[in-house]
């Protein structure tokens, strides 16, 4: 009944048919990967170098943006000054250094599972995130290359603006196989990205694998919330 009240409410926020999906667009970092702690880590280290304060929540609230974004804001608001993308590259340059050094995160538990429905059902399985380091993306594929394929991977680079802005969910539909809004459904756990799902029009699951609370994201738009990918897992049949 939840999933129908969802569907239905989608349909007439957006004026659209009917919601028949042909792919999922997943998130990486706290969907595909428990990697948001590491992530958490990295960036407290790495931004005090610089003389910057940043909590966890911080990193939680920031997830799924471009990084070298996030360090653009960050400076402007503590230090009172615009940096370039170069200078905001080489601080997040060290935050990535730090972020490899840790502990290699797991996939998350019930991911695996759901992709092998997603595609027994005939959809593609695409991942759309905020990062872009090739090691990240060598791994994606070493993990999951029986469901997702390079060319259905949008990383950072394939955008000029990051999440919350809908442009690297619309690449997504682009790499998809120019589908439409209405054919797609992305699965993301951190506000500005379900904004960034909502915002392209996609139907946005929500799966709240971290710290943040369930309102967090519901107020951030998200069309349908499970406490976990494995819970989203369960449910899948319903789409």
């Amino acid at each position: 009944m939840m999933y129908k009240i969802s569907v239905k409410n989608y349909l007439e926020k957006h004026g659209f048919e009917a919601l028949r999906p042909k792919a999922v667009l997943f998130d990486m970092d706290g969907v595909l990967y428990n990697s948001m702690p590491n992530h958490a880590i990295a960036w407290q280290q790495s931004m005090a170098q610089f003389g910057i304060q940043m909590t966890a929540d911080d990193a939680y609230a920031t997830e799924g943006a471009r990084g070298v974004d996030t360090i653009k804001k960050m400076v402007l608001q503590q230090q009172g000054r615009e940096i370039d993308e170069a200078e905001a590259q080489r601080m997040y340059d060290v935050k990535t250094q730090i972020f490899h050094s840790l502990p290699e995160a797991p996939v998350m538990p019930g991911m695996l599972e759901l992709m092998q429905k997603i595609t027994a059902d005939g959809l593609l399985c695409c991942v759309v995130t905020g990062s872009g380091q090739r090691p990240l993306i060598n791994r994606i594929l070493s993990d999951f290359g029986a469901f997702v394929t390079e060319d259905h991977i949008t990383t950072a680079y394939d955008v000029r603006r990051g999440k919350p802005a809908p442009d690297p969910y619309l690449m997504g539909l682009s790499k998809a196989g120019n589908i439409k809004p209405w054919e797609a459904i992305v699965v993301e756990n951190a506000p500005l990205g379900v904004r960034a799902g909502v915002a392209a029009k996609i139907f946005t699951v929500a799966v709240n694998t971290g710290p943040l609370p369930d309102q967090t994201l519901l107020d951030a738009g998200a069309d349908l919330l499970f406490p976990s990918v494995a819970e989203f897992c369960n449910n899948w049949r319903f789409f």
